[in-house]
């Protein structure tokens, strides 16, 4: 240490949620930061698009909480889940309850309101210069020069800076010219199965339709459907399914009759005309999985959230591993002083395979929600999780509350999963002679 640290000359591509908060962990720490986002300002032109509403959990709320930013979002606009609702076929419903012992809970939270939040938090550090309607050409790496277009005027600019951060989602330029570098692996991978929004009204008196303190799945095997509570009363939902199937869905006839067999009380509480009507608006969207390495070149570039390990949403974790993300930089430069010649790769180093691991933990927790709530294994292996929480809460912490409720390293929880599934088969004959008695 001892050192004197360095004001560096930040350069964030990308304004989302990942751009807008390792902004201000940075100027936090006294360094100068440009950040570039090609949309307009979210604040002025709302564009909120269709997207998947976001589950805030333990890792996220960590890194908002660094910010003085985690109350506002959780008490003013948060919208607390305990549980799944599984909403069977016959129209009964089925209660799981997420941590049983020590009640935690996720939080819904809508993307445009967090991004407005943290944008605007941004913008109150001096240090700090947001740039809208700016799109990136072209990054040396190996100088941490960049070229942008202003999306209105087409003008050009040209800047210089110590380090780049690209934050500019699954999509990712910087990224892709990580890829001409040597020693990059990446695997990109679409799923076969896309995503319609829909969305559920407001019921009776200013009242959720169904319960508001619950994620709830329609579970059918092959494709499923979810819906988020919004803290106007509304729900957002999300039909995930093979392409085959969506693409079947062509007409409103198809699509009704489909709904009637499928998901016949979700069809009463959206109503006709209106799952017509938000269905046809868009079309299916794609699901995609990141999994690349290392996350840096040089001292000059890094990439961060989903450009780095963009995953399928099925976990709920890919907002919650951006920030994990950031709290990690803002760890190692804290540790080396702000040394990028040694924060970047330690970053790499220790970042890579967790979110390797969370990745394919989100591409399984899919089969999970659509089919296995419903299995009576599962719904036996999380009693048996729930008993040895209660005795255990030190020593058993279910996979579930490992990803979702600690910060627990996303491949420790995988281990950690492993030894409790050779201890529940151990229990498993006992705990099936017993339960006849």
């Amino acid at each position: 240490m001892g050192s004197e640290v360095r004001t560096l000359n930040v350069a964030v591509v990308g304004g989302g949620l990942v751009g807008a908060l390792v902004t201000c962990f940075l100027a936090k720490r006294g360094h100068r930061v440009n950040l570039y986002e090609y949309r307009p300002d979210i604040r002025v032109e709302n564009s909120r698009g269709v997207s998947i509403d976001l589950a805030l959990s333990a890792r996220g709320r960590e890194a908002l909480r660094a910010i003085d930013l985690e109350d506002l979002v959780i008490n003013h606009h948060g919208i607390a889940m305990k549980g799944r609702m599984i909403h069977l076929k016959d129209g009964s419903l089925k209660e799981i309850i997420y941590d049983s012992v020590n009640k935690n809970c996720i939080y819904s939270v809508n993307r445009t309101y967090l991004n407005q939040i943290l944008l605007s938090a941004a913008e109150k550090y001096e240090n700090v210069t947001i740039f809208f309607n700016h799109k990136l050409l072209d990054a040396d790496l190996d100088t941490g020069a960049l070229k942008f277009i202003h999306m209105q005027t087409d003008e050009i600019s040209n800047v210089e800076s110590d380090l780049i951060i690209g934050a500019d989602g699954a999509y990712s330029l910087i990224r892709r010219l990580m890829i001409k570098k040597p020693r990059f692996n990446c695997n990109q991978a679409y799923i076969d199965h896309g995503y319609v929004e829909v969305s559920y009204p407001i019921g009776k008196d200013n009242k959720y339709i169904m319960s508001g303190n619950h994620l709830h799945i329609w579970p059918r095997g092959n494709f499923m459907m979810i819906a988020l509570p919004n803290d106007d009363y509304t729900f957002t939902g999300n039909l995930f399914a093979p392409f085959k199937t969506l693409e079947a869905l062509n007409t409103p006839e198809n699509l009704l009759e489909f709904f009637r067999q499928e998901f016949p009380d979700g069809l009463r509480l959206i109503g006709e005309e209106k799952l017509v009507k938000d269905f046809f608006q868009t079309s299916p969207k794609t699901l995609l999985s990141i999994q690349c390495k290392p996350y840096h070149f040089g001292s000059k570039a890094l990439i961060i959230g989903d450009a780095a390990h963009a995953m399928v949403p099925f976990y709920a974790q890919g907002m919650n591993a951006g920030f994990e993300d950031v709290l990690l930089l803002d760890k190692l430069m804290e540790i080396h002083n702000d040394n990028l010649e040694k924060v970047l790769p330690h970053f790499s180093e220790i970042r890579c395979d967790d979110c390797y691991a969370i990745c394919d933990l989100a591409m399984y927790n899919y089969v999970e929600m659509r089919e296995l709530v419903t299995k009576k294994a599962f719904i036996f292996r999380k009693y048996i999780d729930t008993v040895l929480q209660w005795l255990f809460p030190k020593n058993w912490i279910p996979l579930y509350s490992t990803v979702t409720f600690s910060r627990m390293r996303y491949r420790d929880c995988i281990s950690n999963k492993a030894w409790q599934d050779k201890v529940s088969l151990n229990l498993t004959n006992f705990d099936s002679i017993a339960l006849q008695y």
